[in-house]
């Protein structure tokens, strides 16, 4: 098994993560820094991160958050700034699929799952994903079609997107890409501040009525479906 996906099978990390832990030169096998990112772990390896055996999770867990405002997307902030996994048993070891804004609330997954983590978040996967943004302004006819056309967002231009108006300044926007604070970008680069950011699915997985700031488990349907799905949808 190669070394970034065994760490993230131990629930430390997804394998990008991964990979910048190897990169950055914290991660041992035998006593020895991995430097090669191809490098396999067999049974009899003792593998280190920062000093600490780590060693796989058996039991995998998945959930649904609804993030709030104020809340970082990532295990741990530089800032010191509160972050998702705080909601959760620190024992469990889990970690966000993807990520929201500080700034942004709403349907974040989060599971100890490594490879559901990595095809998830990875760009062949073409997952609708759902927001309610209230902007700003209103948005023009030509300016709501370049969401259906792409836009520039400083160096990329999105995939084709779905808009449509649900009252005064606000919008329902579906995409099926992930990149950094993308909505935000693709209305910024028409002008428009957005006000507030909320997702409300992923593929078929729904926020519901489920409060902000709480949490519940997925069923096993739904875990499937997202399993499901990611294999439907690879190359």
């Amino acid at each position: 098994m190669r070394i970034n996906k065994f760490i993230a099978s131990c629930g430390i990390a997804s394998r990008r993560k991964a990979e910048e832990m190897i990169q950055e030169g914290r991660v041992r096998i035998n006593d020895s820094v991995v430097s090669d990112l191809s490098t396999k772990v067999s049974e009899i390896d003792i593998v280190k991160i920062d000093g600490k055996i780590i060693s796989k999770v058996e039991e995998k867990y998945y959930y649904m958050l609804n993030k709030p405002i104020g809340y970082v997307s990532t295990a741990k902030d530089q800032f010191g700034r509160p972050s998702v996994v705080d909601f959760f048993d620190k024992k469990q070891r889990i970690y966000p699929v993807g990520r929201l804004d500080y700034d942004s609330r709403g349907l974040l997954l989060m599971t100890n799952d490594g490879d559901l983590t990595y095809a998830l978040t990875h760009p062949k996967y073409h997952i609708e994903k759902i927001y309610e943004v209230i902007v700003s302004s209103t948005l023009s006819n030509s300016e709501i079609e370049k969401f259906k056309s792409g836009i520039d967002i400083g160096g990329y231009v999105t995939a084709k997107s779905r808009i449509t108006f649900i009252g005064n300044t606000s919008y329902e926007v579906i995409i099926k890409e992930g990149k950094n604070r993308q909505i935000r970008k693709m209305f910024s680069a028409l002008g428009k501040d957005v006000l507030d950011l909320k997702r409300v699915s992923i593929g078929k997985l729904k926020l519901m009525d489920l409060k902000e700031g709480t949490y519940r488990k997925l069923i096993n349907e739904e875990v499937e479906y997202l399993k499901k799905i990611c294999e439907l949808k690879g190359e």
